[in-house]
């Protein structure tokens, strides 16, 4: 789950890690009032969505009047912003974040992020701050320094120094770095995160290392003890599809190919996916069913896959262990008379009652095609998919 920039620097402080002043607004007036609640003669006016590259989009504002606070305000709220992460469609503006400006003499890289072949936190660290972090891992990884967090140990001071040292930071800036990274670390962990962004962290005018933005993703498995923070939750900024499918139990992450997956456990839908690659077709979308599927979940999912206007195609891959392929079936049978569904649908089931599933499909007298296993079923969804394209 991701937060917002001003719900991060709200964890920020309260954490003690220093951030600029500053008030979420959800109208132009709520953005004056922000303003002069600042006080000063400088302001940035900050698009709140979920999607790195604000400022190339025009999603950052900098203002030197109350009234260049409201045109900005104004111009933001209400529309949608579209950045190289957000897609064509962009993310919605409902909240601007009104920030005291600050003024900046060095911009760095800062995060901590979950390192799955170490098992372990790790701190990445860069003097080329304000930047994608990956065009920089691209063209000067060297510029990249990591170091890994020892999860009896904690941060050792000698890391904070390297990290320090290799940012060009002077000793009381080492410090303050050193006190802020032993704090994100404590965040990281009591607020079980997957990522903490801080692009850029700052060195201002006046030497102090200060966090000028914030990007916090939380572990979505560890919201039953997060549930403060679950109820910041943005709805409005997620994928419609993937929010049903969350409401409904299921797995779901949307994607850019035609050919949608309906599948029972998180290694067979990925065995599937990469099988329709394989053969020449593009997944629409991951969805894992669960190993308790039923009827009902198979017909939610069905209509949360054809909601995606880009399908051409249907692959549902269920094996039988825990669930009844009979079952399922049935559950397809329902769906398909249901939501007439009026695209190709290959179905591969296999494990307990399996016969019995295939025959309840057989004698549907729908338009769904069998398939005896996944190379076939692979191969006749991807070929349904271009038929469907051509008609």
């Amino acid at each position: 789950m991701n937060l917002h920039e001003y719900q991060s620097k709200t964890l920020f402080a309260e954490f003690g890690i220093p951030v600029p002043k500053g008030h979420v607004a959800s109208t132009p007036e709520e953005a004056r009032a922000a303003a002069e609640k600042l006080g000063g003669e400088f302001w940035v006016v900050k698009a709140q969505v979920h999607a790195g590259g604000r400022g190339k989009a025009g999603g950052v504002k900098l203002a030197r009047s109350l009234n260049e606070v409201v045109q900005h305000a104004d111009s933001l709220l209400g529309k949608r912003l579209v950045t190289h992460q957000s897609g064509s469609e962009g993310l919605p503006i409902d909240m601007v974040y009104v920030e005291a400006g600050s003024s900046i003499d060095r911009e760095l890289y800062l995060s901590l992020l979950v390192d799955r072949s170490q098992e372990r936190v790790v701190i990445m660290a860069s003097a080329a701050g304000g930047m994608d972090i990956e065009e920089v891992a691209a063209s000067t990884p060297e510029k990249i320094l990591t170091a890994s967090v020892h999860p009896a140990v904690g941060l050792n001071p000698y890391q904070t120094r390297e990290i320090a040292f290799g940012l060009g930071l002077d000793k009381e800036q080492a410090k303050e770095l050193a006190d802020i990274l032993g704090r994100l670390v404590e965040l990281f962990h009591e607020c079980d995160a997957s990522l903490v962004e801080v692009n850029p962290l700052i060195v201002n005018s006046a030497g102090r290392v200060i966090a000028l933005d914030g990007k916090i993703n939380i572990e979505d498995n560890a919201l039953f003890r997060q549930q403060r923070l679950e109820e910041w939750r943005d709805a409005a900024q997620e994928d419609t599809s993937e929010r049903e499918a969350r409401e409904h139990d299921l797995n779901y992450v949307s994607l850019d190919g035609n050919i949608a997956c309906l599948v029972n456990g998180a290694g067979l839908a990925m065995a599937t996916m990469d099988l329709i690659k394989l053969h020449g077709g593009e997944p629409a979308n991951f969805l894992d069913v669960g190993g308790g599927a039923t009827a009902e979940k198979v017909t939610e999912a069905f209509k949360i896959i054809l909601a995606n206007s880009n399908v051409e195609a249907v692959l549902v891959n269920i094996f039988g262990g825990i669930v009844r392929c009979d079952l399922i079936a049935e559950g397809i049978i329902a769906v398909v008379r249901e939501v007439g569904v009026t695209v190709p649908v290959v179905v591969r089931l296999e494990g307990t009652n399996v016969r019995k599933g295939r025959k309840l499909l057989s004698d549907s007298e729908l338009d769904i095609e069998p398939a005896k296993d996944l190379t076939e079923a692979a191969r006749k969804v991807v070929d349904l998919a271009k038929e469907s394209r051509a008609a």
